[in-house]
């Protein structure tokens, strides 16, 4: 079983930035990817970057490519999420989750989720 916390959402202008974090625990060295999702209201869930854990390769959507970057602390067990240049149209719920067996964008192939951070983004 893992455990994830995410922390580090708010409020914040258009251009401005943010970073989430994501603290994992209990069985972590089963963790193979670890991935943020986002969600808007009225909007289905959508992939925004991924890791692996133990090689470090990374992976983005084409909407926050060259503004977020994913990174990995494996001895605190965290996850970030750094927000750059941020855009009204990043508002939404942001998800952290761990070790997909499917492609690191399918939502389906992560078994363990967290709670949800609120990111929104004035204009």
């Amino acid at each position: 079983q893992v455990q994830l916390v995410e922390s580090g959402g708010g409020l914040v202008q258009a251009g401005g930035s943010l970073r989430l974090s994501c603290a994992a625990s209990g069985r972590t060295f089963s963790t193979y990817v670890m991935g943020w999702f986002r969600q808007a209201p009225g909007k289905e869930r959508e992939f925004v970057a991924a890791i692996r854990w133990r090689v470090g390769n990374t992976y983005y959507a084409d909407s926050v490519k060259g503004r977020f970057t994913i990174s990995r602390d494996n001895a605190k067990n965290t996850v970030y999420l750094q927000m750059n240049s941020l855009k009204p149209e990043d508002t939404a719920v942001y998800y952290c989750a761990a070790d997909s067996g499917l492609s690191v964008d399918d939502p389906r192939g992560y078994d363990y989720w967290g709670q949800g951070t609120q990111v929104t983004v004035s204009s």
